[in-house]
């Protein structure tokens, strides 16, 4: 269908359309200047344009015949070429996606250090545009097409298939990747996806999403070092705001990527840096 709408949008199908529009006038004015009149004209160039093979409204002299012939051969000619500008636009659309996929595959395998996000529902798709804000590099897994395709629009780097799978986590470059967030509603997967990176990549520092009371100790048996749950963190909040609403909207303010007047920021120091024993 995309394909299709490319077609008719294109500077070149309009000038084929002005072209079908030329031979029928010029069909029926034909007809017309053999002393038909302008129903019969433009009926009889219809049926023929289109190869349809109904019976002529008039009977044809010589002439009559020679023009419908001729008439006939531009009706086929306007089918073919039909036919190969929607093949063309339909192969070209082909192509330009398996182009695509084939960059962002090259893309992904030169990422290192990255993120792995898994799930992109409504908490996935906040988690991209917070890390996207902060220029995280990062890379979107999910088995749903329509999630994928969300993705891919707001421009991010994708992996279609099944998270948990060894497979499609490698595809993901999980080997090379630093962290791995995993935000699937379902606890089972994410206990799954957990097990598979933390196989994969023993060092991977993974946040995981509780989406059930009691899954946070699975998570973290399975290999999560963070767990998150979006209601109970929500809750904490609501209630924060509620008892105590300015220590709340300091953390908030500092934590938040507008542009806050301060804010906080976590830096690693090396064993060998500078920092070593120095005080804030």
């Amino acid at each position: 269908m995309t394909a299709l709408l490319q077609v008719f949008r294109g500077s070149h199908v309009r000038l084929w359309l002005a072209g079908v529009l030329a031979i029928a006038v010029i069909g029926t004015a034909g007809y017309l200047a053999m002393g038909w009149p302008i129903g019969d004209a433009a009926y009889m160039t219809g049926i023929t344009l289109t190869t349809v093979g109904y019976k002529e409204v008039r009977e044809l002299d010589g002439l009559g015949r020679l023009w419908t012939v001729i008439v006939a051969v531009a009706g086929i000619g306007i089918i073919f070429g039909t036919v190969g500008i929607v093949a063309e636009a339909v192969l070209s659309e082909a192509v330009s996606g398996r182009r695509e996929a084939k960059r962002m595959t090259q893309t992904i395998d030169g990422l290192k250090d990255h993120l792995i996000l898994c799930g992109y529902g409504r908490v996935g798709s906040t988690v991209a545009r917070e890390l996207d804000h902060v220029h995280e590099r990062f890379v979107v897994v999910d088995i749903n097409p329509a999630s994928l395709a969300e993705a891919q629009a707001d421009g991010y780097l994708v992996v279609m298939g099944d998270a948990t799978t060894d497979a499609v986590l490698r595809e993901a470059g999980v080997e090379r990747a630093r962290g791995l967030i995993t935000t699937i509603d379902s606890d089972a997967n994410n206990v799954y996806v957990t097990l598979s990176a933390r196989s994969i990549n023993p060092a991977l520092f993974v946040v995981a999403r509780a989406n059930q009371e009691g899954s946070e100790i699975k998570l973290l048996q399975a290999g999560a070092k963070r767990v998150v749950s979006p209601y109970t963190r929500a809750g904490r909040q609501i209630a924060e705001l509620a008892v105590r609403p300015g220590v709340a909207d300091f953390i908030d303010f500092a934590l938040s990527h507008g542009e806050p007047t301060f804010s906080m920021e976590g830096v690693a120091v090396r064993p060998d840096g500078p920092l070593v024993g120095q005080t804030v």
